[in-house]
Order: structure tokens, then sequence, then C-alpha cells
């Protein structure tokens, strides 16, 4: 009958030790949530978010060409994705990007950010560019022709898409070389950055631009 009372205090003593370990066990949960917690921002304050575009609403962005690359390893191959995309305010700014990433989306994003941070301005005068250029890179070759009102442009692929989001209404192109998007895509930015306005050679040769005038030679 003297048994039962130690007994008793043993399982007492050992549930107080079970206490005081789940206890301390709880107060490293909470401190570890608490760290986790004093280590993020408020809610008022701004995040810089990576995946945010920096197109604006007045660009047009289109998506030429979509590639997907396997790369082969070890355990078989991994897939990722390219995309070529150009924005442009169909008002003489244009650019091109390329994007490579694990996704379609991501890939585009990408490309499109690089194309909004690339752009250039197009002479564009009545619709159309000013003067005769041949554009040519790589594998690629393209020649622009001024035409009047009504003519449209006579394009096609991705060249007819640069031109469209470039603001040209009216011209004329012949490809020469090359199919590749890539290359003409390249290709029509370098005869871009060839064509000069009245009014830029005008500045350059120091004269005013009315007593320049632009000849056609065939």
């Amino acid at each position: 009958m003297l048994r039962l009372p130690i007994l008793s205090e043993k399982v007492e003593f050992k549930s107080n030790k079970e206490n005081e370990m789940t206890t301390e066990n709880d107060n490293k949960e909470t401190k570890v949530v608490e760290e986790k917690k004093a280590r993020r921002p408020a809610s008022g304050a701004p995040r810089h978010n990576k995946k945010q575009e920096t197109t604006t609403p007045d660009f047009e962005e289109r998506v030429v060409a979509v590639n997907r690359v396997a790369k082969v390893v070890k355990g078989g191959r991994r897939f990722s994705f390219s995309a070529l995309v150009i924005v442009g305010d169909q008002k003489g700014k244009v650019g091109y990007g390329l994007g490579k990433a694990k996704e379609v989306p991501d890939a585009i994003r990408k490309a499109s950010q690089e194309a909004s941070r690339r752009m250039i301005q197009v002479p564009v005068k009545d619709g159309t560019i000013p003067h005769e250029v041949l554009g040519e890179f790589d594998a690629g070759k393209i020649l622009f022709k001024p035409a009047s009102e009504g003519t449209g442009v006579k394009a096609a692929g991705v060249c007819r898409t640069i031109l469209e989001l470039a603001g040209v209404k009216n011209v004329l192109t012949k490809s020469l070389r090359g199919s590749n998007p890539h290359n003409i895509v390249k290709t029509t930015f370098k005869a871009f950055r060839q064509m000069r306005s009245v009014e830029q050679v005008a500045s350059v040769r120091g004269v005013d631009p009315k007593s320049l005038r632009i000849s056609n030679v065939k």
C-alpha cells in the first residue's frame, strides 16, 4: 500500500517534464514565426517585382517567332523557349527583342521588355519612308522604296509587321535574300538606321531644309 504514492509521484514527475519540453518547443516555434514575420516587408511598403512589364499601353506588341530549344543532358532532354517580339507605337517608334525562358509566356514577357528598351525612331514623312535604302545583315537583304498615297504596305511576313508598327502606310519592299525571321528583323532595323530625313540632312550640312530636295535616281 505504501508503494502507490511513490509510483504516482514518478508519473507526475514525468508528466511535468514532458510539459516543460512541449512548452520549450512551442516557444521555439513562435520565435521562428516571429522572425519570419519581421523579415517580411510591411503591407504598405513598395515591393520590387521583377516580373513587372515595362511596356506602356500606348505601344503594341506582336510575337513574330517562337522557337523551342532542347538541351540533351544525362537524365534526358530539357526544353526551353525563345520568343522574338516587335513593339511599336505606329508613330515612328519601333523596337525588337529576344527573350528566353522555360515557358513561352515568360519568354514573351522578357522579349517585350527588351524591345521596349531598344526602341529607335524611324523618319516617317507623309506615311512613307524619306528615300530608297538597301538593308543588309548576314544572310538577309531587303530593298525599301518610298511609295505614293494609296499604295499600301507591299511587304510580307516579319517585315510587314515591323513597318506597320513603325507607322509606315505606303512603301515598296523586295526581299533579295534570306527568309530567317531573325535575319529579316535585323536587316529591316539596319535599313531604318540608315534613313535620314530632310531636316536631319539639313542640320548636318548647316543649310535651310527648304533648299534641299530628294531626287529619285532611276
